[in-house]
């Protein structure tokens, strides 16, 4: 009797051990498990300063509060471009009252043919609120090189039938202005909007 009794108590410490252990873990938030590719810390993309399509120079801090999603492209871009621009505008609709704590940022990697006026009218086709960033062609090569994207002028029939070779990807910051996701091409905007949603949620 003495030795089954023995038994039943190392049987029932076997199982208490971690039960106790996973009830203390319940205190604390699961991390979140991203769709994107984290890349949390690290020392590229961190800042931009640049003129938007209203003239004004911008930087990240000037989005502090809210999620932002940059993206590199050029409004003459028959496909990738507007097809990223109207999944970022599904995503922003997807996060319905959290919407509004999203701002898209697009990089134009061809400032020669997007003027302030051809950007900000290729903006308003998707959302009014997305802000379009026109580096200048001296400006251009160095944010290229902070954002590690690539860029190359492919020349055309005529000299300005030319297109652009780019890097197709979002980066995204939290509403700390801190680089956390890198979303590549082909995301859906339902992934999209739940990585960017768990961000909102983790600074509210």
């Amino acid at each position: 009797m003495h030795k089954r009794a023995a038994l039943q108590r190392i049987a029932l410490a076997a199982i208490s051990l971690p039960t106790l252990a996973a009830l203390g873990a319940c205190g604390k938030p699961a991390p979140a498990v991203f769709e994107s590719v984290d890349i949390t810390g690290a020392d590229y993309a961190k800042d931009f300063q640049l003129t938007d399509h209203d003239g004004k120079r911008r930087s990240l801090a000037d989005f502090k509060g809210k999620a932002v999603v940059v993206f590199f492209g050029f409004t003459q871009c028959p496909d990738v471009c507007p097809t990223t621009m109207a999944r970022l505008a599904e995503v922003k609709q997807r996060l319905g009252a959290d919407g509004d704590r999203l701002q898209v940022v697009f990089v134009t990697v061809d400032p020669e043919r997007d003027t302030p006026g051809i950007l900000k009218a290729y903006m308003g086709n998707f959302d009014p609120s997305f802000l379009a960033l026109r580096p200048t062609p001296e400006e251009l090569p160095a944010v290229a090189k902070n954002f590690k994207i690539y860029y190359k002028r492919v020349d055309g029939s005529a000299p300005d039938s030319y297109t652009m070779d780019h890097s197709a990807g979002d980066y995204i910051y939290d509403p700390q202005g801190r680089l956390r996701l890198y979303s590549r091409q082909g995301t859906t905007a339902e992934s999209l909007a739940k990585d960017i949603g768990a961000l909102l949620r983790a600074s509210a």
